[in-house]
């Protein structure tokens, strides 16, 4: 699948979720926009889909790999979905989002202490689901994850009919 429309999605797919996090970053730093821990969770899950779908394209020559790979980018966005939804919906009804999962895992793999002009919460999540544009960040972060959900999964469907 080389110059096929499935590489293509791939690519849309790398390039929108990493801009989704240096947008996300240029917020945070040149806004003041600060991010929750269910913030800086979504950003770590852009940079793996963005990672999987590269690692997908550098497989993209054998069939089965590709195949997998691009399910794999398809998951990975169905769970950015599921996060920014959680964000929208639960953790920012709460007074303060930490010892949620998010908040856990993030202190768990140290991502926060590593890179935290990256993955530091200095928010609560009702502070940081803040309207822009009309509509809160979380939802807009629920949709942009669903388009790569939707790219992906256009992708398997390219990778599996040229398998057939």
């Amino acid at each position: 699948m080389p110059h096929s429309s499935g590489s293509s999605l791939l690519k849309g797919v790398a390039v929108l979720a990493a801009a989704a996090v240096a947008l996300a970053v240029a917020l945070q730093h040149v806004f003041g926009m600060e991010p929750c821990a269910w913030c800086t969770f979504q950003r770590l899950i852009y940079l793996a889909v963005a990672a999987a779908a590269l690692l997908a394209l550098a497989l993209r020559r054998v069939r089965p790999a590709l195949a997998a790979t691009s399910a794999l980018v398809a998951l990975v966005a169905a769970g950015g979905v599921w996060a920014a939804l959680h964000q929208h919906f639960v953790a920012a009804k709460a007074e303060s989002c930490a010892y949620t999962f998010a908040d856990r895992f993030m202190l768990r793999t140290g991502l926060d202490e590593q890179f935290p002009w990256l993955f530091e919460a200095t928010a609560s999540c009702a502070e940081a689901n803040v309207p822009l544009l009309g509509l809160p960040f979380a939802l807009w972060s629920a949709a942009l994850f669903a388009l790569l959900f939707l790219f992906s999964a256009g992708a398997l469907r390219a990778a599996l009919q040229a398998a057939r």
